[in-house]
Parts: structure tokens; C-alpha cells; sequence
């Protein structure tokens, strides 16, 4: 049993109590990271694919992706990188957006969700991902760990498209 005290002010002191608001506390913090984090993982990688440094590291991707391989003979390296970068950086707007619009930001929460569904088949698809001089399931830093980080964002991006569409349904 616990011991419910009255504080000062006249106010119940009750652990329960303190738990919940610190709950909600970090449920606000960790949701609106979220977004504010996602938002900024995309203005910056997006913002990335206009640069000639960028667009070269996508080659060996996008060169062995069965989704993605017929791109280099519509666009050139450089055109398709900055086409990415365009969407990458409305997909970033759209989840920023989340305030004012959430029917916005479930656009952009699903959208997000298409492209780390589709750069997680890279995983499979690109030569160097697993490390076999260190035995399953070890991968490489690069591109295995690069990758294999697209399945946190992947898990964010649904969240935004769940917490998007809840805000949808409350109004």
C-alpha cells in the first residue's frame, strides 16, 4: 500500500500521479522528436542529393537495385539525385507540417514509409552489405549499417503516419 500525502498547496502527493505526468511528459518529448527529427533527417539528406558527392554514393545502390536500376538509363546520376533530393525534402516538409495539417504529415508519413521500405531492399540487393570474413549476421559499416539504419527510420515513419491519421480522426 502507498502513502497518499497532501502536499503544501493542498494537493494530493500521489506516486501514481507523479508517474503519469512524467509519462505524458515523455510521450510528448519522444513524439514530437519524432517528427522534428524525421523532418531534419530528410532536409538534410535531401538537401545532400544536390551535391556531386552525394549523387556518386548512390551508384552502387541504385545501380544494383532491382526496383531502381532502370533510372541511370532515364535520368542521369546527377538529374535522378536531385529529383530524390526535391522529394526528400517535401517528404521532410510535409512531416514538419504535422501542426497545421495533419492530413499533410500522413501524406509524408506515408510517403517516407515507401522510400525506407524500398532503400531496406537494398540490404539485399547491393554487394559489400554482409561481412562474411566475420560470420552471419555480421554486416559492413558501409553500406550494411548505413542501411540497416533505414529500419528505425521505417518505424518512425509509420508512427508518424499512425499518430497523423489519429490526430486526423480527433478533430
Amino acid at each position: 500500500m502507498t502513502d497518499t500525502k497532501i502536499s503544501r498547496s493542498g494537493s494530493f502527493n500521489h506516486p501514481a500521479l507523479t508517474l503519469s505526468k512524467l509519462s505524458a511528459v515523455f510521450t510528448l518529448l519522444g513524439t514530437s522528436g519524432i517528427f522534428a527529427t524525421l523532418s531534419i533527417i530528410y532536409f538534410w539528406f535531401g538537401g545532400m542529393k544536390f551535391t556531386a558527392y552525394e549523387a556518386q554514393g548512390l551508384v552502387p545502390l541504385i545501380e544494383n537495385s532491382p526496383l531502381l536500376s532502370w533510372v541511370y538509363e532515364v535520368f542521369s546520376v546527377r538529374v535522378f539525385s536531385n529529383i530524390l533530393g526535391v522529394i526528400e525534402v517535401c517528404i521532410g516538409l510535409l512531416i514538419a507540417l504535422r501542426f497545421f495539417s495533419p492530413k499533410l504529415s500522413a501524406i509524408g508519413g506515408i510517403l517516407s514509409s515507401g522510400l525506407f521500405v524500398t532503400t531496406l531492399t537494398f540490404m539485399v540487393s547491393t554487394p559489400g552489405v554482409f561481412e562474411p570474413s566475420l560470420g552471419f549476421p555480421a554486416i559492413s559499416v558501409m553500406p550494411g549499417q548505413f542501411l540497416l539504419k533505414d529500419l528505425g527510420l521505417l518505424a518512425a515513419s509509420l508512427f508518424v503516419t499512425g499518430r497523423s491519421l489519429s490526430d486526423i480522426v480527433a478533430e
